[in-house]
């Protein structure tokens, strides 16, 4: 059976000194679309947009700093621990989404208090957008050759020459194609729930797909973490779980005060 040999150049284009990788380039288009998404609903509910240049700073800072601390304190600790230095070396690649998503949520809580806007109103949009760019970031881990998936003889198997001759599943497009889903579903639950005054909903079903498919998808994935964990679920599921329970919470929750405002 022929299998896609994928053996792309991570470098996209240089200038001398500078260097524009496919990743970072992915990154930036994520966080461009992420940014226009945000326009719209701020458009759509009558907002200043004006307000949205301080937001984007405290989400890429926090998506930042998050992810690198989720990857070098989750997946490694024992080498970072020990080459605390190295935690700074973003370069040299190593993001987590699962610490990008604390990093998140947290900057929204700084962020709300600081200027007003309720914590709830902010985990009911500005998470939606993130999956648009989590799904470019994973089209970026494509091109990047990193983030294997499990080797396959189906015809998805791809070869990723620069690491080895085995085909393997094309885990980061499943996971770009799973986001964008998320992120297009979102969108439609974001317009209906809004308009009927459900607070916490959209956060809720999106924390909810959002590692639904995380966790699913850990399956075709090679283990990212230095360490054994020695539990039938890898690391990956293993920090997907709490977030699903978060996620339902909300869900619970927006639905119980939904329905005792209606019955007022």
């Amino acid at each position: 059976m022929q299998h896609l040999i994928w053996n792309i150049d991570p470098l996209f284009i240089e200038f001398g000194f500078l260097k524009i990788r496919w990743y970072g380039l992915m990154f930036a288009t994520g966080f461009a679309l992420s940014f226009m998404t945000m326009q719209w609903m701020y458009k759509r509910e009558g907002k200043n947009i004006e307000e949205l240049d301080t937001l984007l700073w405290y989400m890429a800072v926090a998506t930042i700093v998050g992810a690198r601390l989720g990857h070098t304190l989750l997946y490694d600790p024992a080498y970072y621990l020990s080459h605390p230095l190295k935690i700074l070396a973003i370069w040299e690649g190593g993001l987590a989404s699962h610490g990008a998503t604390v990093g998140i949520i947290l900057a929204l809580y700084l962020y709300g208090r600081k200027f007003g806007d309720s914590f709830i109103w902010l985990l009911d949009r500005v998470p939606v957008p993130t999956a648009l760019a989590g799904a470019c970031i994973r089209i970026g881990n494509f091109f990047n050759s990193e983030i294997l998936g499990t080797p396959t003889d189906s015809v998805f198997g791809v070869v990723f020459a620069r690491i080895d001759s085995l085909p393997r599943h094309p885990v980061q497009l499943y996971e770009a194609f799973s986001y964008f889903l998320i992120y297009l579903i979102s969108i439609q639950i974001y317009k209906k729930a809004t308009d009927k005054g459900l607070s916490g909903f959209v956060f809720g079903s999106f924390f909810t797909m959002l590692f639904i498919a995380r966790f699913v998808l850990e399956y075709f994935k090679t283990e990212q973490a230095m360490y054994d964990n020695g539990s039938l679920l890898n690391t990956g599921q293993l920090l997907s779980v709490p977030f699903i329970l978060i996620g339902l919470g909300f869900i619970a929750w927006s639905l119980k005060n939904y329905k005792a405002k209606m019955a007022r």
